[in-house]
């Protein structure tokens, strides 16, 4: 299999997309201001143990669903774009995917993710799997969050979070 990547753009900068022939594998919110610096592409490369090539253009799409995104238009991006969840395995899988199903404008805490996804107690285990993500954004992890309303974290960033839960408050 071929691994293709791209960039799109957000309010935080570029993201670094990574496709597989049956979807998006990857879209990483990068920590550094270059989003095509080496070690982005080396990480990739390692967890999919081939590295990605090349595809100007292959996030044409998802890029027009963040312009509406992030111009507060209500874009559920798994109904547009296929994932390819193949780094997330089990539990972590499990509670992305009860994530996907969280409403714009919306929230859930980790606990209520975790009963959802068959594994009461494991608000923890929901916790590390919205920071593991391959799916920044389009697997709206920021709408978790803590059992008292409060927003948590958001990688290194909470800043980013709070900024995309406002944005689907309007």
């Amino acid at each position: 299999m071929t691994f293709r990547y791209d960039f799109a753009p957000t309010p935080f900068g570029d993201a670094l997309v990574v496709f597989s022939d049956e979807g998006i594998v990857n879209f990483d919110l990068s920590e550094s201001s270059d989003p095509s610096v080496p070690w982005l592409l080396e990480s990739i490369s390692t967890r999919l143990h081939e590295p990605p090539v090349p595809d100007p253009g292959a996030a044409d799409e998802l890029a027009h669903l963040l312009d509406g995104y992030f111009a507060g238009k209500p874009v559920r991006f798994d109904e547009h774009v296929r994932l390819d969840w193949r780094l997330t395995k089990g539990f972590h899988r499990d509670a992305l995917e009860q994530i996907t199903k969280i409403g714009w404008g919306e929230t859930a805490s980790y606990g209520e993710i975790a009963v959802l996804a068959g594994r009461a107690g494991a608000a923890r285990a929901v916790g590390t799997a919205c920071r593991l993500t391959p799916f920044s954004i389009i697997v709206p992890v920021h709408r978790v969050v803590r059992a008292d309303g409060t927003v948590g974290q958001y990688g290194a960033h909470p800043e980013y979070k709070r900024y995309l839960l406002d944005l689907e408050k309007n």
